[in-house]
């Protein structure tokens, strides 16, 4: 018997759905099936496979009515926000345009005597392990790429978000995605790391938190299992004296605050030049006063619960503790802040970096705002940090940003703009962020192994 896996509603800690995990046996059962479906998935022709998970793609886009409430039911996104179709088909739809070239022979040379290329082959069997914060745009990161690619794919996705493999397995296999390329599992941690330690999977991609990718990384130790991850952040925002103050709030604040916070590639830092700081935190105070707080449900709500009460207790702590420690919090408390999730967002100044606000990751409704002088202050403090996702530069100097952007520790350097993935560019980190690089060519590359071809042709 496997264990019982409950997604508790952060709008009313009530039970919303449960599923019994698969024991080992079962499990390795699954990932078999998988495994045997792989090549002649593989043998497709790459435009057949193109079309079947865009037309997966396409089967979730028609869901979206129910998603989004199932959503916030979920994770406590408010259904104002219309779910993640948007990005989700953006990121598909970019990785199978793509898809031709970035998978295509690389020639090397040929000539009378030889010919040599090199072909990108698919892993095998990906395993891919999915987030609640964003939990259909994470997934397809992933998914999409690695089934065009001609891998099979076993999908498990976080118990917060417990329903979103299923619909996404629904939906691919009710466009022809065969059951077996394309598999939605119910694990606990101990099968997890059983599975990836037999060598059950050819390849591991994981989004979540530092410990959940140390955990990855122990279990496929010494198997040679490629294993990708993803593991959050602490991203910094830094206003340069010559930035669009209006436009920085704007972005910068809801970077922070946008869905609750919740978002590995969210602003949880930022820093002003002194001679736009006083401007930058009245209008920052004024957008995060207008937010309702409130019912994820109801259509006047801007920001909604966090998705579990433990999430929000973190933040609690971190800003109880900063203020302890002499940090000012500006915003009063909400009416619906009820001590557990729903949570009042908050920004923090006279903070340093000795508070575990400005150094842990938050992935909540707050941010720390600190003045500098310099654009060594500033890139001393962005540096200071365990993580390096994303890091934002405002500023109408693109040299400079550019100059600056090359002297940060991070995955990603934004001038202008903030928590956006371009599917067009590699989302990749560095430090505790983990390693590893997806979306792009690079996630192609990633996906597939290279195998050379060395072919002397017999002449005379």
């Amino acid at each position: 018997m496997g264990k019982t896996l409950n997604c508790i509603s952060p709008i009313d800690g009530s039970v919303y759905a449960s599923r019994e995990t698969l024991d080992l046996d079962a499990a390795r059962a699954d990932v078999a099936a998988v495994r045997t479906a792989q090549k002649a998935w593989a043998a497709r022709p790459l435009q057949e496979r193109i079309d079947l998970v865009m037309a997966g793609v396409a089967a979730i886009g028609e869901m979206n009515d129910d998603i989004v409430p199932e959503l916030a039911h979920m994770m406590g996104r408010p259904v104002r926000f219309g779910g993640e179709f948007g990005g989700f088909n953006e990121r598909a739809s970019h990785m199978a345009q793509i898809a031709a070239e970035s998978l295509a022979d690389i020639e090397v040379g040929e000539d009378a005597t030889f010919k040599r290329y090199i072909k990108r082959i698919p892993h095998g069997v990906v395993f891919v392990v999915a987030p609640w914060n964003y939990p259909y745009m994470t997934a397809i990161n992933t998914v999409a790429p690695a089934l065009i690619a001609g891998n099979t794919v076993v999908l498990k996705h976080a118990t917060q978000t417990l329903l979103v493999g299923e619909r996404m397995a629904k939906a691919f296999h009710a466009a022809g995605v065969p059951e077996d390329v394309f598999k939605n599992v119910f694990l606990d941690h101990d099968t997890t790391s059983a599975l990836i330690a037999e060598k059950a999977f050819d390849f591991v991609n994981f989004t979540g938190s530092v410990g959940g990718g140390q955990a990855m990384e122990r279990a496929a130790a010494g198997t040679f299992t490629g294993v990708g991850t993803e593991l959050g952040g602490k991203d910094p925002g830094y206003v340069m004296e010559d930035a669009d103050v209006d436009a920085a709030v704007d972005t910068l604040i809801d970077g922070a605050m946008f869905n609750s916070g919740q978002c590995c590639c969210g602003i949880e830092r930022i820093y002003v030049h002194e001679s736009l700081y006083d401007s930058f935190l009245k209008k920052a105070l004024a957008v995060v006063n207008g937010y309702k707080l409130g019912n994820p449900l109801e259509a006047e709500t801007t920001i909604g619960p966090m998705a579990n009460v433990r999430f929000a207790k973190e933040v609690r702590d971190q800003i109880a503790e900063a203020v302890e420690q002499g940090a000012v919090a500006h915003i009063a408390t909400m009416e619906a802040d009820d001590g557990g999730a729903y949570l009042t967002p908050q920004i923090l100044t006279n903070v340093t970096h000795e508070m575990r606000v400005m150094r842990d990751e938050s992935f909540g409704p707050v941010v720390g705002i600190m003045k500098v002088s310099s654009d060594e202050e500033a890139i001393k403090l962005m540096n200071d940090s365990e993580f390096g996702l994303t890091a934002s530069i405002w500023t109408k100097d693109l040299e400079r940003a550019q100059a600056v952007g090359d002297q940060i520790e991070t995955g990603t350097v934004f001038m202008n703009r903030a928590d956006y993935l371009d599917p067009a560019l590699c989302w990749t980190g560095c430090k505790n962020t983990g390693r590893g690089g997806g979306l792009s060519v690079i996630g192609y590359h990633n996906l597939t192994r290279p195998k050379s071809y060395h072919l002397k042709k017999v002449t005379g």
